[in-house]
């Protein structure tokens, strides 16, 4: 095989601490590999205990205490405390070499203390972890990795096996924490659309950064690729706006070329015309092309029997949760035109165009559950692409 496929678990900490984004954006411009998944999950205490075993025999030259720190560390911070379970984020990268690349760029661990100014942030770990000694007595009194990988490809088929027979059936929506209020607790979701994955940019993760500052939590994740099926289930609504909005001044602006061009007066019968055809297609074609930027594919030129099949571009799917999600994360974004949204936004940072506009966002709590619904966010395939991955290495095996 030409290729890898290898993980980054990043831990609950980083997660807890709104850190995702920083580390997405270092994996996505550092590392020359795709992001093919991306799942929160609630590690219980099978789980921890079987991957903390496969980590205590992943053995550095350079550091032996490594395995052994890291396996302590997921028995008591990825395992589950008390009755609590935490949210951990699984991020599949695939490409060639990929366990060393991510290995090399998520930085390795250090047994001595070192002082600050031989941090050079270079690294994920170097930004984001901490590894605490007591100089007398040479014992670590604080350690957090941040992020877990495998130094190789055969540890990496250790733990991707552990995923293939554990992770299937696992909600992809999390719920580990108990609300005073939670009448007042709301879902909603968030798209970072396909401008965003064009090439190798830190723009998923900034965005992702500038949500953070909502203060609400992500408690589902995914990558996606939006089939045509759905993109019209999904952006229904807008087809029926736009005719709305559109038909009328295109119909109407159509026929004052028509009498500039021609030097005749057009009646208003004529104008009714313009505005149910060629108006009334100038907003299809609108919705063509909403269809086809968040699909890779129109309408018109996808067959029947490949319109529920994936598309061609990929999209990020987040759902937060908190007091008035839906409001906060509107504001985060910003409108849907880019040069109206006030500085600071996630639109006005990023956003081209009222349709290239960086990320989608449920205007409201029923407009979230529908689309949703539509996008199917309680599902994730992660252990699907697990699962492939192993079948076609044995084959080659």
């Amino acid at each position: 095989m030409d290729y890898e496929l290898s993980y980054v678990l990043v831990s609950p900490y980083t997660v807890a601490k709104s850190r995702i984004g920083g580390v997405l954006s270092r994996l996505l411009t550092r590392v020359d590999l795709e992001l093919v998944g991306a799942q929160i999950f609630l590690a219980d205490n099978q789980f921890a205990k079987e991957y903390a075993a496969i980590l205590s025999g992943q053995v550095d030259p350079l550091n032996t205490s490594a395995s052994s720190l890291l396996s302590d560390y997921v028995l008591r911070n990825i395992a589950p405390s008390g009755k609590r379970e935490h949210r951990t984020l699984l991020l599949l990268f695939r490409g060639p070499h990929a366990c060393k690349k991510l290995s090399d760029f998520c930085g390795a661990l250090y047994a001595e203390n070192r002082g600050i100014e031989s941090l050079t942030g270079e690294t994920i770990r170097d930004t984001y972890a901490d590894l605490i000694v007591d100089r007398e007595t040479g014992k670590v009194t604080y350690f957090e990795p941040a992020v877990l990988t495998p130094r190789n490809h055969v540890n990496a088929l250790k733990t991707l096996r552990l995923l293939e027979s554990w992770l299937p059936g696992r909600p992809n929506i999390v719920e580990n924490v108990t609300y005073d209020n939670p009448e007042s607790i709301e879902r909603t979701l968030v798209i970072i659309k396909p401008e965003n994955w064009n090439f190798a940019s830190s723009r998923p993760g900034t965005i992702i950064d500038i949500f953070a500052r909502t203060g609400l939590r992500i408690v589902g994740m995914k990558v996606h690729r939006m089939s045509v099926a759905e993109a019209l289930e999904f952006y229904a609504p807008v087809k029926e706006a736009l005719v709305e909005r559109l038909s009328s001044p295109i119909g109407k602006q159509a026929k004052e070329l028509l009498q500039g061009e021609f030097g005749i007066h057009l009646s208003e019968k004529a104008e009714k015309k313009l505005i149910e055809s060629f108006g009334h297609e100038y907003a299809d074609d609108q919705f063509e092309q909403i269809i086809q930027f968040m699909a890779g594919t129109r309408i018109s030129e996808c067959p029947l029997e490949k319109m529920e099949q994936p598309g061609a571009i990929k999209v990020m799917i987040l759902v937060y949760e908190g007091e008035d999600a839906v409001k906060k994360i509107r504001d985060v974004l910003g409108p849907t035109d880019p040069l109206k949204a006030p500085v600071g936004t996630v639109r006005r940072e990023f956003g081209s165009n009222i349709m290239v506009n960086s990320a989608h966002a449920s205007a409201t709590l029923e407009n979230a559950r529908r689309e949703m619904n539509v996008i199917s966010v309680h599902q994730n395939a992660c252990s699907e692409i697990i699962h492939s991955y192993l079948t076609l290495h044995d084959s080659y095996a």
